[in-house]
Formats: C-alpha cells, structure tokens, sequence
C-alpha cells in the first residue's frame, strides 16, 4: 500500500490523569507529524475520582468493567470537540489510560503474566465519533517479551534521528540527543548518528510532586514550581530517596503508578522534612537528580550528550528546570520542546498520531533496543 498523508486525531491520558490530551495531526509518509490544534479535555470529576480509585486498587471487577467503557465515551468526546471544528481525520489513535501496569517476569504454571492494561474502550469511541479507532499498542511489545514502554522512543528516532525533522544539519558534525519527557513518569530516548537508539523510564516525573501538592496545598500540581522555589531541599532526606533499588536498575526498564503509588508516598513521608514546602522542593531536586543520575550511570558510560530536549508538564516547572540545569554537565545544553515549535504538552500526542500511522500501514513501530522485545512488530488494534 503506497503511502499517504493522513489526518489523525490522536488520544491519551497520562499517568497524573490530569486530562485527556487530545490532538488533531496530519501525517506525513516522511513521518513528519504536524499538529494542527491540541486540547486538553478534562476528566467528569466523578470518573477522575473513580480512576484514581482503580489505581490504587479500590474497584471491583464491575466497576473496572463499567470504567473501562465511561472512559472511552470521554476520550470520544474530546475527539468529537475537534471533529465538530475540523471535521472527521482518516482515523483516530487511541493510547488510552493505563489503570495498571506489570512489566515482570512472573509466571503462573509457566505462563508469564507479564501484562499492561489500558482503558477507554475502542468500540466506543469508533460508535460515538464515526471514525475508525487504532488502539491498545503496548499489548503486542510485551506478547513480544518487551516492557510495552517506553513506546515514544520510536517517534524520538524519527524526528531528532539522522534526516529527521528537529535533527541537526547534515553538514554539521553529529549531535547526541537525550529526548527527556517528565510527566507523571520520566522517560529518556537517546538519539545518535554514533549508536542505535535507546530509551528507559528514569523514575518518578511529577507523580510524588502532584501527590503531595494535593496533600498538603489542595492543589492538583505544582504551577510553574512556584511552591517548591518557596522551601529548601532537605539534603539528607533526598539522599535517603535516592537509594531507591529502581535508580540502580540496568535498562531495559519502565515503571509506574504501581511503583510509585500513594502508599510509597505515605511511606516516604515518614522521614520527610516537617515544612511541606521542603517537601515539595525536595521531590522536585528527586526528579531532576534521578534523571541526571540515570545519564550518568547508563547514558555517558556509552555516548556523550549534546542536547537534552526536556518535554512534558515538568518542562513548566521553572524550578525543575533550574535543579536539571545545575544536575547536569555544563557543557550540555538544556532546551525544551518548545524550542522545536512544539507545545510541551502535545508531543506524546504527536508521538500516538505516528504510532497510529504505521499501524494503519503496518510499518512495524516499537523498538526492541527500548522495550527488550524480542523482534520489531506491528503495534495496535484497529476498531472499524
């Protein structure tokens, strides 16, 4: 099938379920993705509470079954408030929102139960938009023995890698990317001329931030880091937090909410600092250190940086931008997306419009040097 540009709205809800992210991008067959509008639509404040409860384990198998098709109406609406301004795309590309996520090596009488579950139901959204629905693209990298993440990557390559659209001149010498994402997980992809691609989650993003923004301010998230500018970091409290076992994990790796859920929350607050404004400036400090640390444990060892190009909600936060700067190598240079033309905030949308374009061409999207599956393959489900 020869290919061609295709519109696509593409869908996703992250792990701060702080909104879904929808987008509407044209598709080029050079794999460029241009987003022509983004929207963040948010959650009915009953189905946000009820996710957070299907996150922390809450729910029963009823309610699971319910949520899984309340959130598909919800990700139906945010596409039918871009279909009503635009008209309807080729198709739509689903990621989903993930309620829980095993990426381990478990077995049951010999069968691995390692598995990845996203919700917002296919059917749903196809009968509520009239569009076809690509879905659920982790599934396939894990029946492959991969993580199911970080799926991103594939899009870092394409766009920063070698003739991609934000990489460097090819007159000039080449130039090493780290693609950092901070959202409620952090994730990097390193991007070289010199080796394949590479990527891992590097720990917690702004989910323990967010967590206790709530707790103690009654706020959904940290604006702009302006609560964590007002405290102190607590030195010995963030040495304690870096000696986490994930941190000194080898990649391939990813994490989540399950991870780093409210209980490992509550369980580090324990031996937190007693002005709740040093709390957050210290998780702050924990982000930006443990991303820093991840490079030089598993990043520098192999490949120089030249860039980080740092995306997602924690690309706002000023102060966490401030502590990443004084963490990482002076000689490295801290841009963000925005730099590229990009809203922060829609990348991982842009990321899902291409996904959902090569499964739409079967042009096989994961990377195994990314995920630890075993082959290159198709990723997604197509709902008609």
């Amino acid at each position: 099938m020869e290919k061609e540009p295709k519109t696509v709205i593409a869908l996703m809800s992250g792990t701060s379920c702080d909104s879904i992210d929808a987008g509407i991008c044209e598709v080029a067959p050079d794999m460029s993705v241009k987003l022509l509008k983004g929207i963040n639509h948010p959650y009915p404040e009953h189905i946000r509470a009820k996710l957070f409860q299907a996150f922390r384990g809450e729910i029963n198998i009823k309610e699971l079954c319910q949520l899984n098709f309340a959130v598909g109406k919800c990700f139906a609406d945010a596409a039918n408030i871009l279909i009503g301004e635009f008209g309807k795309p080729d198709f739509i590309s689903s990621h989903g929102q993930t309620v829980y996520h095993y990426p381990y090596d478990e077995k049951l009488d010999n069968i691995s139960l390692k598995s990845t579950l996203q919700i917002g139901e296919s059917s749903v959204i196809a009968k509520e938009t009239g569009c076809t629905v690509i879905s659920n693209f982790r599934e396939k990298d894990i029946a492959y023995g991969g993580q199911g993440a970080p799926l991103v990557c594939f899009a870092d390559e394409k766009w920063w890698g070698k003739g991609g659209i934000w990489a460097h001149d090819e007159s000039q010498n080449s130039q090493n990317f780290a693609i950092q994402n901070i959202g409620g997980i952090s994730n990097v992809t390193v991007v070289s001329d010199e080796c394949d691609t590479f990527g891992f989650d590097t720990g917690c993003g702004n989910i323990l931030i967010d967590y206790c923004t709530q707790k103690f301010f009654n706020q959904k998230y940290d604006k702009d880091g302006e609560i964590a500018a007002s405290g102190q970091v607590c030195e010995s409290w963030l040495d304690c937090l870096l000696q986490d076992e994930y941190y000194f994990i080898e990649p391939p790796k990813t994490t989540g909410r399950e991870y780093f859920s409210n209980k490992y929350a509550e369980n580090i607050l324990k031996t937190a600092p007693s002005d709740p404004k040093d709390i957050i400036a210290t998780l702050t400090a924990l982000t930006a250190k443990t991303i820093a640390q991840a490079y030089e444990r598993f990043i520098y060892p192999s490949i120089h940086i030249d860039t980080v190009v740092v995306g997602g909600g924690g690309a706002y936060n000023k102060t966490m931008m401030k502590f990443l700067r004084s963490y990482l190598p002076k000689r490295i240079e801290l841009k963000t997306h925005e730099d590229y033309g990009i809203s922060n905030n829609f990348k991982e949308v842009m990321a899902f419009a291409l996904l959902g374009y090569c499964t739409y061409y079967n042009i096989p999207n994961n990377l195994p040097c990314c995920t630890g599956a075993e082959k290159r393959t198709v990723l997604g489900k197509i709902t008609y």
